[in-house]
């Protein structure tokens, strides 16, 4: 069997081509100019290919030469604030990349399964008395990046009615772990507790809104889960990948806290507040376990313990 991961150079990318790597799959997939490329450095027998998933004959060319049996559709923008900084782009960027790769498989008439990698942000506004979020609720989402999911998604569902191709929708809620963009919170918070017990950076840690609630999951679980779900899940539906649970994100914090024996002051950032935020967030994933027997493994204390090990990892 032979896959092909857009943006396996990506946090969930690389520990995709991981776990594929180590089922005996064999892993091509697509970088880019500027991507990070040490999240791969300890993987071997990887096919790379470079292409930029807006360019239709570059991405026709890569489908036709790696002709993949499954495809794990990850690349895309995937930060809500650079989203409102830069909507066209990520708007662009996500709907135009994910076009041209069911246009080249529709084209090449390639027999493959494709896993589209959406967003719980396309939930949107959430009111607390709406948890847990089922499959069957509202779409309203709240950033220029969660309406390029649902239109990812909506293409996605046009394209296995209207063509067959076989498309499953894995609405993934939040997901953090070892390689985590600095970019995104949890992972966030981890690089200045290592930064400050390096004494690269005061001891104190910076913060946006800390009552906020969310569902982490383990992004080794998440990988596993895309993988069922092309062997288990049905074509044209879309699954929640959730753990079930919420933590506010000061709780989560002081659980990476307590792992550092620095005493670090914490103080809030206005600039790393969002124009708007969801009190709460708790994902639903019954229908997912249903239908693949999945469930979550790795306990949160785990999953932030090794995230802030690989922070500490880091030059």
């Amino acid at each position: 069997m032979k896959a092909l991961i857009t943006g396996i150079s990506g946090f969930a990318g690389s520990h995709m081509a991981e776990y594929l790597l180590q089922n005996n799959v064999e892993v091509a997939g697509t970088i880019r100019q500027g991507s990070q490329m040490h999240h791969l450095m300890h993987l071997s027998g990887l096919q790379l290919v470079d292409c930029d998933l807006r360019d239709s004959a570059a991405v026709a060319a890569v489908v036709e030469s790696t002709w993949p049996d499954i495809i794990f559709h990850l690349a895309a923008q995937s930060y809500v604030p650079v989203s409102w900084k830069s909507p066209l782009e990520t708007l662009y960027n996500n709907i135009a990349g994910q076009l041209n790769l069911f246009e080249a498989i529709r084209h090449l008439q390639l027999p493959c399964k494709l896993l589209l990698a959406c967003s719980s942000e396309e939930y949107g506004q959430v009111a607390p008395h709406e948890v847990p979020i089922k499959e069957t609720h509202t779409l309203r989402p709240l950033s220029p990046y969660a309406v390029s999911k649902v239109a990812q998604e909506h293409l996605g569902y046009q394209y296995y009615k209207n063509y067959g191709m076989h498309v499953v929708v894995a609405r993934t809620f939040n997901h953090t772990g070892p390689r985590g963009g600095e970019h995104f919170v949890l992972s966030n918070f981890a690089k200045q507790i290592a930064d400050i017990e390096k004494g690269k950076q005061p001891p104190v840690l910076w913060v946006g809104n800390l009552q906020a609630k969310r569902d982490f999951t383990d992004v080794r679980d998440v990988v596993r889960a895309y993988w069922l779900a092309l062997d288990k899940a049905v074509p044209g539906e879309a699954y929640n990948i959730a753990s079930g649970t919420c933590h506010s994100i000061e709780e989560m914090l002081r659980i990476l806290l307590s792992f550092s024996a620095v005493s670090i002051e914490v103080k809030p950032d206005p600039s790393r507040l969002r124009p708007s935020d969801v009190p709460m967030v708790i994902g639903d994933y019954t229908k997912f376990h249903q239908a693949a027997g999945w469930k979550p493994e790795i306990p949160l204390q785990q999953t932030l313990k090794d995230l802030l090990e690989y922070w500490r990892t880091q030059p």
